[in-house]
């Protein structure tokens, strides 16, 4: 059986300015809420992936850390507070020398062993970074970086591309829950297809029963 080895870095926004592509999504439901819930759900499933031993959550976000100290995450504050790509290298400086990977935080249908299969695939072959597209392929969830080699992380629009170019390479498992981020209503829709987790099935349970 593999031992915990990894750690892993999960980025998360304030509530108030994450996820803005997501307002409305749940009607009926404060934007808030369900982006801590994607949040949640993500940080749940990568404390449960078996070859995990550290998640690093870096956010000034109150509510969030809470809620990923709950689950067993270390919470790092945004000290670099220079978006998403400082945010990564911060947690990842501090994850040591390890295997180190950054994950966002916008994965609520996430299994813990599509993301152990991906570190695993990581693992195999040369040791350089690695990353893995999102569903429509254009954007990264996952970047993987061996012990002594900097993460470099490229996350922004067309970050698939941009961690190409910067040397990484590709990882083409299927691991569906893996590339199933979620940033419009429509991917959260395909999201629930394959299996929400709690947090964020719990707000799609309350806006079914629901007056109308």
């Amino acid at each position: 059986m593999s031992q915990p080895r990894w750690a892993v870095v999960v980025p998360a926004k304030r509530l108030t300015a994450a996820k803005s592509r997501l307002r409305g999504a749940l009607p009926g439901v404060p934007h808030e809420e369900l982006a801590l819930a994607l949040a949640a759900d993500t940080v749940r499933a990568v404390r449960a992936c078996p070859v995990v031993a550290d998640v690093l959550l870096v956010t000034d976000d109150a509510r969030i850390g809470a809620v990923a100290r709950d689950l067993g995450a270390r919470v790092l504050p945004d000290l670099p507070a220079a978006g998403l790509n400082a945010a990564f290298r911060h947690g990842a400086d501090a994850a040591g020398a390890g295997w180190v990977a950054g994950l966002t935080a916008d994965l609520p249908a996430l299994r813990p062993a599509d993301l152990a299969d991906a570190l695993h695939a990581a693992e195999e072959g040369p040791a350089v970074r690695r990353y893995v597209a999102d569903a429509p392929g254009d954007g990264t969830v996952l970047l993987t970086r061996p012990p002594g080699v900097a993460l470099r992380p490229h996350f922004g629009a067309r970050s698939a591309a941009a961690h190409a170019a910067s040397g990484a390479l590709p990882l083409t498992g299927v691991w569906p829950s893996l590339r199933r981020d979620v940033d419009t209503a429509a991917d959260l829709t395909a999201a629930a297809r394959l299996g929400l987790g709690p947090y964020t099935a719990a707000l799609t349970v309350d806006r079914a029963a629901a007056p109308g």
